[in-house]
């Protein structure tokens, strides 16, 4: 019964407590246990790709796949119109990712992505233009799928790493894994 100040949740009335606890089991039953095996394997994985074991998992559980690359707006890149070499610190941390995930960049203008790949070499796989702030959302869904699609990777496996808000809505227009902001990937390891 709906009265005016109830706010939908369980009732307290009594066997709360059973329904309760009956709840969790049945939730935790249907929760799928790893095998050791498969989670060292896992655990592997996100040390090679530089990420804490529970950010890997909770990307991979959102998205039902492995993180197969990762996609960098310039920002998080730290280029500049001037300055299109990546710092030091973001080009290593890129060149541990080689072999482990795909690296693509979404570049701002009026840097171009051909100038960024040449200014970098073996740093980034895939470049693109990105989305101009004003663009609406099909426009932004395109250059982002597009990028995507360019490079030949599944969407639902590419997780964006980004520095600004307006970036972050990419991750939704491309249908992408996951956002991680750049500066929890590129924060030096403890």
């Amino acid at each position: 019964m709906t009265i005016i100040g109830h706010n939908g949740g369980p009732g307290l009335e009594p066997g709360y407590g059973f329904r309760k606890l009956a709840w969790g089991k049945a939730r935790k039953s249907l929760l799928k246990t790893l095998p050791i095996e498969i989670l060292r394997v896992r655990v592997a994985r996100a040390r090679r790709l530089g990420l804490d074991y529970s950010t890997y998992a909770s990307i991979r559980a959102a998205s039902g796949h492995d993180v197969v690359a990762f996609l960098f707006s310039g920002n998080a890149l730290d280029l500049r119109p001037r300055r299109l070499t990546l710092p030091d610190p973001v080009a290593a941390r890129l060149g541990m990712l080689d072999g482990a995930a795909a690296r693509l960049a979404a570049v701002h203008a009026p840097a171009h992505p051909g100038a960024v790949l040449s200014a970098n070499p073996g740093l980034l796989d895939h470049a693109g233009p990105a989305p101009r702030f004003t663009d609406g959302w099909g426009a932004v869904r395109e250059k982002i799928a597009g990028l995507v699609h360019a490079s030949g990777l599944p969407a639902d496996g590419v997780v964006l790493v980004s520095a600004t808000a307006v970036e972050r809505e990419w991750c939704a227009a491309g249908k992408l894994a996951g956002i991680l902001p750049a500066e929890r990937v590129f924060a030096p390891a403890p």
